[in-house]
């Protein structure tokens, strides 16, 4: 406990009386305690408990002295120290001269030193039984009606309590002295977290990565890369899904803007590239710090005491633009932030929950880690994720996987010797089903390559709903391997657009195509070239009706975007049914579909003539009408270059 906080204690059961009375009438043993109290005013805490102990020492029944004895103890930090001396005033309550007071002033110490302690059931029941004495004064004041909050949030949380087992993250991992602020990629296969040799000064931070092995252990930890870790501090980072951007923690570079300043770096054809100061625009003057990326990378948080938010840190926001600048950073508001401190914001894969650390709301003690539900892109009331991820100790950062199977977090350890011997060593736990993570994810691999050379490309990989066309993810291939990573919601209706100026798009439905889950999607790309073609997924219409539904806009955009960059480019939009009907009537419908298409892009400003149209009907089909199935895919609209 601070020292402003212990004072507020004091002050706090003080409140419940208007004129100090003693359980004793020793004159000298009330000197005593009279001088214990003001070296406690002046934070000469040591010699105060010695006043105290030769009070008590003088008359064994001072109630008064064992309860500021115990107080003082609690803020040294010696808990156990407290609650002998406390155990042994509570003892004396029984004798002729203890009144309701003295007792309601040992259910507030015992109720503290309880919640201190992590021992909520036992503060519960002490702050209950003492609470129907509480001075009608002290009830009125904001020490009892915290408390009162506490004690109900107890009640609220005591009664569903999860079950979770930690392991300590076997070697090589947990080599170093120090490592903490673990984070992994999507697939689960690197670990980065911050390294440090110490806590002296010259122990500096640096960025370890590591990889998992076959066996499911991990390969020796090494420096992220030598473009990355300087002579400063390279601390708190993020990553994205697919390891390919990299946000950091850097203080006092020759280049910050204040005490600590987020750097951002691009691996670019498997390797990374000199990281830069991502700006004023992001950083302060100010100390900014844990930075957290969405999952494709086009959002970052992180926890800043700048000016012009609600009090201590709060947690602030910056967008990715189309050009790769970051945009004005924003405070994220008071619903997450409180006057006091919100850190380490960590946002899950599915870019709808948003986990932090924060004293701010109600806990049980200490720094919690909370969650907010993101809903119709607003955040909700923060949630507590209770007992025993959080307890009466401070909880400061959490990372949950993709697959929400398991939270990697770090714990301290403290030396028996001195802060030198001090640990930080990285655990996980399975993470607990009753709290709701959203649909599930999936994450698919694979290779862009260019389908006429088998070269890899460097493309753009886009998931959009097809219920709302809003992007849920974006990535790139590599340049050098072709290599990419996708992360798919279970349950969502989708679609997959790979692009890249000078080629077709490649579309997928992610259902129909059955894409999830898969580790070597080979995705080929066809040069733009007279004749070429491809089908034009995504494009829905009714049951024998022609106009298009809205889950078409998606890829209707899209084409519009692929002419724009081809001005000199010519289609020929084809429609095509299922043998469903006579081959006249089809071959009408089919006809009537494909134009549907082409009136949209005139209307989206592309000319009449770049757009021809025809009607195949049933004449052409992908693969035999022997099935449901199979009628669907002939029911198709495709593209071909002029």
């Amino acid at each position: 406990m601070r020292p402003v906080l212990f004072f507020l204690l004091i002050l706090a059961i003080c409140f419940q009386v208007e004129a100090q009375t003693y359980s004793i009438i020793d004159g000298r043993a009330i000197r005593l305690y009279e001088e214990a109290e003001q070296l406690t005013i002046s934070r000469q805490y040591e010699q105060a408990i010695e006043k105290y102990k030769a009070a008590i020492a003088r008359e064994g029944s001072f109630l008064e002295a064992y309860v500021k004895a115990s107080q003082l103890y609690i803020t040294m930090g010696q808990l156990n120290e407290a609650e002998k001396i406390a155990l042994v005033g509570k003892g004396r309550l029984g004798g002729k001269n203890a009144t309701p007071r003295n007792v309601a002033d040992f259910g507030w110490l015992f109720s503290n030193l309880y919640l201190k302690q992590g021992r909520f059931q036992e503060a519960y029941r002490e702050f209950n039984c003492a609470d129907p004495i509480f001075d009608a004064g002290f009830k009125k004041s904001m020490y009892y009606q915290q408390m009162k909050a506490q004690m109900d949030f107890l009640q609220s949380q005591l009664g569903d309590v999860m079950v979770i087992e930690k392991e300590i993250l076997p070697p090589p991992i947990n080599e170093f002295q120090l490592q903490y602020f673990p984070v992994l990629t999507a697939d689960g296969e690197q670990i980065l977290f911050t390294k440090r040799d110490g806590t002296g000064n010259y122990d500096k931070e640096d960025i370890y990565t590591s990889y998992k092995k076959a066996d499911e252990g991990w390969t020796p930890p090494q420096s992220i890369a030598q473009t990355i870790n300087s002579p400063y501090n390279e601390g708190t980072c993020s990553v994205t899904a697919d390891g390919n951007i990299l946000i950091y923690t850097s203080c006092d570079a020759p280049d910050s803007n204040g005490s600590c300043d987020l750097y951002v770096a691009y691996k670019v054809n498997g390797t990374w590239q000199r990281p830069t100061n991502m700006g004023t625009k992001v950083n302060s003057r100010s100390w900014d710090s844990q930075p957290s990326l969405s999952a494709d990378g086009r959002l970052l948080f992180f926890s800043s005491n700048r000016r012009g938010g609600y009090g201590g840190n709060d947690i602030w926001y910056s967008v990715r633009q189309k050009d790769g600048s970051w945009s004005e950073a924003k405070n994220l508001g008071n619903v997450v932030n409180t006057a006091k401190d919100e850190i380490s914001p960590f946002m899950f894969f599915n870019n709808e929950i948003l986990f932090f650390a924060s004293d701010g709301h109600q806990g049980f003690g200490g720094m919690d880690i909370f969650l907010s539900r993101v809903e119709n892109g607003e955040f909700q009331e923060p949630e507590n994720m209770g007992i025993p991820i959080n307890d009466h100790l401070d909880q400061v950062a959490l990372f949950i996987t993709a697959q929400k199977d398991y939270a990697y977090y770090t714990e301290l350890t403290k030396g028996e010797s001195g802060s030198e011997h001090d640990r930080s060593l990285i655990y996980r736990f399975k993470f607990p089903e009753e709290i709701y993570l959203g649909d599930n994810l999936t994450v698919t691999e694979g290779k862009v390559f260019n389908a006429k050379t088998g070269q890899p490309i460097e493309a753009t990989l886009s998931l959009v709903s097809l219920t709302n066309d809003s992007t849920l993810y974006e990535f790139k291939s590599d340049g050098k391997t072709g290599d990419f990573m996708m992360l798919y919601p279970e349950k969502a209706v989708s679609g997959l657009y790979v692009e890249k100026k000078g080629f077709l798009p490649k579309i997928y439905n992610v259902e129909r195509d059955k894409i999830q889950n898969v580790k070597d999607l080979k995705v080929e790309l066809t040069p733009v070239a007279s004749g070429e073609e491809f089908v034009f997924e995504n494009v829905f219409f009714e049951f024998d009706k022609y106009d298009l539904k809205p889950e078409s806009l998606s890829s209707l955009k899209r084409l519009v975007k692929f002419l724009q960059e081809n001005p000199n480019v010519n289609i020929l939009v084809s429609g095509h049914t299922d043998n469903i009907g006579s081959a006249a009537y089809n071959k009408t419908l089919s006809l009537q579909r494909a134009k549907s298409v082409q009136t949209y892009l005139v209307k989206e400003g592309l000319h009449q003539g770049r757009i021809l149209v025809e009607g195949k009907g049933d004449a052409e089909p992908m693969v035999p009408n022997i099935n449901p199935a199979n009628q669907a895919l002939n029911r198709r609209i495709t593209i071909k270059v002029l």
